[in-house]
């Protein structure tokens, strides 16, 4: 699933490309896609599109009438992608193209098209009027990972008393990070994947918070010289996509503990005091 890193960077390369353009139509192309019913969509008609943003992993499409702020006449599109979900440049507007989920055709130019590959079709979009931080699915998002202060992360992580790679991949604590970015901040911050949040040292917040800027602006900076969002084997990674590898910080072999939908991929060295965690789901230690 694209994460903060990725989202932004689209995010700024769609508002360089789109921003200014009034909206002609949109056109959902799936009957799940569009979670909302109020306002309508074609209240959007006509309405330029003053930017595209991001808040966590959701991409914001603001529409209005002004070049100000949040106004009350604006309405956003909120778009999830999800996994499989990407939100592409579409100069063809062909009537069925593969994998269509919805289209934002505008008034000149080409359109933006929302595709999603395989057969879940879960990617979303939710029409929202006024400031969409205050309604779903935007009300119980943590603050974006990158924004975070020191000491409101050491705050919300005694407060959560839970295993620290969930912690980062809570969107109610924090919001961007996922799978990739939860182990490549871990490893950057030398902490154990199942560290309990409520016992970690002011050091290891200090390594934690440091982790969190750093992997993100790596992660921002590899995206940004991208044309289009790509695959999580494109991002940069030194756990991640790298188990049974050596770790490029020390030479151990990066291990994983595997689970039915995901892994998490961790240093023993860097991380762990050496131990190698058990390859199930209850992860404990291996004697």
């Amino acid at each position: 699933m694209p994460e903060l890193p990725e989202v932004a960077a689209h995010a700024e390369r769609l508002s360089a490309g789109f921003a200014g353009t009034p909206l002609a139509r949109f056109e959902p192309m799936h009957p799940a896609v569009l979670k909302t019913f109020d306002p309508r969509p074609a209240a959007a008609a006509s309405k330029a599109l003053k930017e595209v943003g991001h808040r966590g992993k959701y991409l914001l499409l603001r529409f209005g009438e002004g070049d100000g702020g949040h106004d009350t006449s604006d309405l956003t599109f909120v778009v999830h992608l999800m996994q499989a979900g990407r939100l592409r440049i579409d100069t063809k507007k062909t009537s069925k193209p593969r994998g269509g989920m919805a289209r934002w055709t505008f008034a000149e130019g080409p359109a933006l098209l929302l595709t999603e590959a395989g057969t879940e079709r879960r990617a979303g979009v939710w029409l929202l009027a006024g400031d969409p931080g205050e309604v779903e699915p935007l009300l119980r998002l943590g603050p974006d990972a990158h924004t975070i202060g020191r000491d409101e992360l050491a705050h919300r992580l005694t407060a959560a008393s839970e295993r620290v790679h969930g912690f980062l991949r809570d969107q109610s604590h924090l919001a961007g990070i996922g799978r990739l970015l939860a182990n490549e901040i871990l490893h950057s911050a030398r902490i154990s994947p199942f560290a309990n949040t409520s016992r970690l040292d002011s050091y290891a917040v200090d390594r934690l918070h440091a982790a969190i800027t750093t992997s993100i602006a790596r992660g921002l900076a590899a995206e940004r010289e991208r044309e289009d969002m790509g695959r999580s084997q494109d991002r940069p990674s030194d756990v991640h996509h790298r188990v049974g590898e050596p770790c490029p910080a020390c030479g151990d072999t990066v291990r994983s503990v595997e689970y039915r939908r995901y892994r998490v991929a961790y240093c023993p060295t860097c991380q762990t005091g050496g131990k190698v965690l058990a390859d199930n789901t209850t992860s404990r230690f291996l004697k």
